[in-house]
């Protein structure tokens, strides 16, 4: 996802470019005064409380801007990301801007000012105001309006400034170059997102050889807990050894030691194109620590895919699979194989419906051959590249 902030004083052409990057980057547009005025229209419960302040002569709160913005990402969740134009206007709104990003499991890629000197900024004002015949284009009231725009917008940038987000381009230039200047702006972020999937299934869905297998075509890193758990048990490790009744009885390790394996793999990954999670988080308390593991690295979830199966299916599986050499120890008895489902329902499926809610989750036909669900899967990747 791509959320970017444009600025740009009166006349800096913040309008032309707009328009150019979200057709390019199939960007959700969001300007605070269009959303208000739109809410107002339709009378909605936030636009009617908007209206009433407006005639009363106040200005509209802070408090009624979040809660306008939060519901237009929410209804847009399928966009590839936001611009948006003039937003924050505050130091204030930049902290409020950054809560509403983290909520939403998001982030501010970047800040994008077109940096335009005053004189030039009135030239083409005054040139618009000719064309146009706005009354509000004379130089008494656009001196106004840039004077206001740099005491609002000075600490703002500061903000950005601080955080390593913001980027200054010259506005100056012609239309194309500024375009162009944006442009690479916008790759150069592009090519740092990641792309981290996480893999759902009941134990026996072949989430874990699905989930090897897209890693291996598509150039992302497997991250399986279960895995990592057992190269720790098998090497006799101090963690290994802490864990091993945990592992072998099919419960749940403590998160403490599961976050340093995780924490271990993502910062030998520098340079994967993302990652896919098989099975984790398990828990809501792991959706969380996963959210904030990738966080610290610039990253977010970005799909969300479960593997659908009908109960006595799986468990006919695990039955089958307890006879060969892929066999995990919780497969050794029926009362072990219901015990880690029963596990799965209680814990795991509370944060697959958590993702729904947020995100949407993807859900996928299990039933078939490995290479028909394979081919199923491949396909919904593909869908995610793209989307990205």
């Amino acid at each position: 996802m791509l959320n970017i902030a444009l600025f740009g004083p009166p006349g800096a052409g913040k309008g032309t470019q707009s328009k150019q990057i979200v057709e390019k980057y199939k960007l959700f547009y969001i300007s605070t005064g269009d959303i208000l005025r739109r809410e107002i229209a339709e009378e909605t419960k936030l636009g009617l409380e908007a209206k009433n302040i407006i005639a009363s002569g106040g200005l509209v709160s802070d408090e009624i801007i979040v809660q306008i913005i939060e519901n237009t990402i929410k209804e847009n969740h399928e966009a590839k990301g936001f611009l948006f134009d003039g937003f924050p206007r505050t130091y204030v709104q930049a902290y409020i801007l950054e809560g509403l990003m983290i909520k939403l499991n998001t982030s501010l890629n970047c800040l994008i000012s077109m940096e335009v000197e005053e004189e030039e900024s009135v030239n083409r004002l005054l040139e618009r105001g000719r064309e146009s015949g706005r009354s509000d284009d004379n130089v008494q009231v656009i001196r106004k309006r840039l004077k206001e725009y740099n005491d609002k917008t000075l600490p703002v940038l500061e903000y950005y400034k601080d955080r390593g987000i913001y980027y200054g381009i010259n506005g100056i230039q012609s239309i194309d170059a500024v375009g162009k200047g944006i442009d690479k702006i916008l790759q150069d972020e592009l090519s740092k997102s990641l792309l981290n999937i996480v893999l759902y299934g009941y134990p026996g869905s072949r989430r874990g050889k699905l989930g090897k297998a897209i890693a291996a075509k598509y150039g992302l890193e497997y991250v399986s807990t279960g895995k990592m758990l057992e190269l720790e048990i098998r090497e006799q490790t101090e963690i290994g050894q802490k864990i091993k009744d945990y592992y072998v009885n099919g419960r749940l390790v403590p998160d403490e030691i599961v976050i340093q394996l995780i924490e271990q793999k993502i910062e030998a990954s520098k340079g994967a194109k993302g990652f896919i999670f098989k099975g984790y988080p398990r828990t809501l308390v792991q959706s969380y620590i996963l959210d904030g593991l990738l966080r610290k690295h610039g990253a977010s979830v970005s799909e969300i895919i479960e593997i659908e199966m009908p109960t006595l299916e799986v468990i006919a599986r695990l039955d089958e699979r307890s006879k060969t050499e892929y066999a995990k120890p919780y497969d050794n008895s029926t009362a072990k194989i219901v015990n880690r489902l029963k596990q799965y329902e209680k814990r795991t499926v509370p944060v697959i419906e958590k993702y729904n809610q947020m995100y949407g989750v993807k859900k996928l036909d299990g039933m078939g051959s490995y290479e028909e669900v394979l081919e199923r899967l491949s396909s919904e990747i593909e869908k995610i590249f793209k989307k990205n």
